[in-house]
């Protein structure tokens, strides 16, 4: 098995990291001189053309001998995205990437649905939950606000307090939209934050409880499951809170500063520090099960879909695992054999699982076989957009975000 892409430092990111946060930066200065608008620009391929990555188009057909899939339609975007999962959605017949100003495409065609000024703050999440898409405003006015995707119609809104900044929301579920928010001291300047949870039929404050100081409302990453609130965040914490009071269940140190993600299944929050993928149970800390990958090698990021568990490493190898028991189900060196990057992020259709990566050339979209975990086709625009690549699904398209750039291809 090869070893290759070794981390220079267990405490530094590496310099795709860096590059994506220096790109986020970049996003935010621009906000300066205005945010750039979605544009309706199709990328037409024609019968003897060649596809954004170079090969022979097949015309948004299955892809043959190891080809991509020519793009059913390509958009320019006014998305401003950090490489965080949840940037890119796709919903009842609408796609949707962050941006200002924040537009749903009709997915099956790419043509704007619809368009909201000030939608979305950039670097939070779009979440989805209840049918709705759930928002931190766009406009700074302290406001979180929930639109039907379908349409970008306002259907809910809340407010945590004068006494708080710019509550970003970080998790939903069937009763509760749960944020983050800065707690403003007389000068406005900010040295604490607060989680709390708001009602998501009336947008009441059900409750808020003080983080501790030197946490940082950046940065968090958060799931809920049944009664358990789980978040990663910046400062190497991995904690637990009741999702009725609030109150802290668990909180422990994680090995690696963790970018945010994590997989939750069942009872359990699978979470990878290094050369090990560890298993926690959710009421109570204890660890469940371990997986252990080479010397000098680190798991990426997990996900867990249709009750099975991807993730890949920095050896490019790909594993497919039981998340209740950690037992392998196979591991697939295809992506290291065809030497291309090991991705970050996963979506799944049918029997594909599409991978998403991160800035390096021989990276883009992977399509993967999900029983075996060979390698089919890669997809890549070959733009040398500097941003990680995002992938998305409705289960009939699948959505590559790249950079401004937005594809379709057949799932």
């Amino acid at each position: 098995m090869s070893t290759k892409n070794h981390s220079a430092s267990d405490e530094r990111p590496d310099r795709r990291r860096v590059l994506r946060l220096a790109g986020g930066s970049l996003a935010l200065a621009a906000l300066g001189v205005g945010a750039v608008g979605c544009r309706e620009e199709d990328a037409v391929v024609g019968d003897d053309s060649e596809t954004p990555d170079g090969r022979t188009p097949s015309k948004g057909a299955a892809p043959k001998d190891g080809q991509a899939p020519e793009p059913l339609w390509t958009k320019s975007t006014s998305a401003q995205t950090y490489g965080d999962n949840d940037e890119l959605v796709a919903t009842d017949g609408v796609v949707i990437a962050t941006g200002d100003p924040l537009a749903g495409l009709d997915a099956a065609t790419g043509k704007e649905r619809w368009s909201q000024e000030d939608g979305a703050t950039p670097g939070a999440p779009l979440l989805l939950g209840n049918g709705t898409l759930y928002l931190a405003s766009g406009m700074y006015d302290g406001t979180v606000r929930g639109y039907d995707p379908a349409t970008g119609k306002e259907t809910w809104r809340s407010h945590l307090g004068k006494e708080y900044r710019q509550p970003k929301p970080v998790a939903v579920d069937e009763k509760q939209v749960y944020v983050i928010a800065e707690v403003l001291e007389d000068d406005y300047s900010s040295h604490t934050n607060v989680i709390a949870a708001l009602n998501s039929s009336t947008g009441k404050v059900a409750w808020k409880e003080q983080r501790d100081l030197g946490t940082r409302e950046n940065g968090v990453h958060a799931v809920v499951q049944g009664r358990y609130l789980v978040y990663t965040d910046f400062k190497k914490n991995l904690t637990v809170r009741d999702t009725a009071t609030g109150q802290q269940v668990w909180t422990q140190k994680t090995d690696l500063t963790n970018w945010g993600f994590f997989a939750v299944h069942e009872g359990l929050v699978i979470i990878p520090q290094r050369e090990k993928l560890q298993a926690f149970d959710l009421s109570d800390g204890t660890e469940k099960w371990s997986l252990k990958t080479e010397k000098y090698t680190s798991f990426k990021a997990p996900a867990v879909l249709e009750d099975v568990l991807y993730v890949a490493d920095s050896a490019t190898t790909l594993w497919a695992v039981d998340p209740q028991t950690g037992k392998e189900i196979w591991t697939s060196t295809s992506l290291a054999d065809a030497d291309v990057q090991e991705p970050h992020q996963f979506a799944k259709a049918g029997g594909t699982l599409y991978a998403a990566t991160d800035l390096d050339k021989q990276g883009g979209v992977h399509a993967i076989d999900a029983k075996t975990g060979d390698l089919l086709w890669t997809f890549n625009d070959k733009s040398g957009d500097y941003h990680s690549w995002l992938v998305a699904t409705d289960g009939k398209h699948v959505f590559a975000l790249h950079g401004e750039k937005l594809h379709a291809l057949p799932a």
